[in-house]
């Protein structure tokens, strides 16, 4: 089947998976809906908003994920975030994660991890593997997942960069996109 479709046609497709996916649970939501009856008109509203939900969802990972153009391999497993590189790398613990930032640096968009111990690592937004970083972000507290996504957006009047990637940006940029909420001591006890 893959003689029949082009390459980059199948990998937009594979990408927009859970998209798609989505759409057609909608499509059953909605025909239960159209069925009628004291069954099936609350089952296709339960249908359609859980597909509503895995349709945000899914579009927010789609827009978080990017075209891989740097050499190195980011790895999620058991609370733990690393990025495995030619020149940089290390590990970083999601539990110890204190803040991470969007920076700039030589013209490609890297995220920095920091713990609380100091220790900070730089993962490129176009590894492979990046996409992962979207739900291992999404479980910190307090994270915002629209705006997340959002920073990721090219800005007004930037050009993308050849293949397709984050635009490059000619100045520095730093961004704090989530900071852990410091505690607080209570006075008078």
């Amino acid at each position: 089947m893959s003689g029949f479709f082009r390459p980059e046609m199948l990998a937009a497709l594979f990408r927009a998976r859970e998209v798609i996916f989505a759409l057609g649970l909608a499509a059953v939501g909605g025909w239960l809906l159209l069925l009628g009856g004291w069954v099936l008109i609350p089952l296709g509203l339960a249908v359609s908003g859980i597909a509503a939900v895995l349709g945000v969802t899914g579009w927010r990972r789609m827009r978080f994920s990017q075209t891989v153009l740097t050499p190195g391999v980011v790895e999620v497993d058991e609370g733990q975030i690393g990025y495995l590189g030619p020149e940089i790398g290390g590990y970083v613990s999601l539990p110890e994660l204190v803040e991470i930032r969007l920076l700039s640096l030589r013209g490609r968009r890297v995220w920095r991890l920091k713990q609380a111990d100091g220790q900070a690592v730089l993962v490129p937004v176009d590894a492979v593997g990046a996409e992962r970083l979207f739900d291992a972000f999404a479980s910190l507290p307090g994270m915002d997942t629209a705006g997340l996504v959002a920073a990721l957006d090219p800005q007004t009047g930037q050009q993308a960069a050849p293949g397709g990637g984050l635009p490059a940006v000619a100045g520095p940029e730093m961004r704090v996109i989530w900071r852990r909420a410091g505690r607080s001591v209570i006075a008078g006890s």
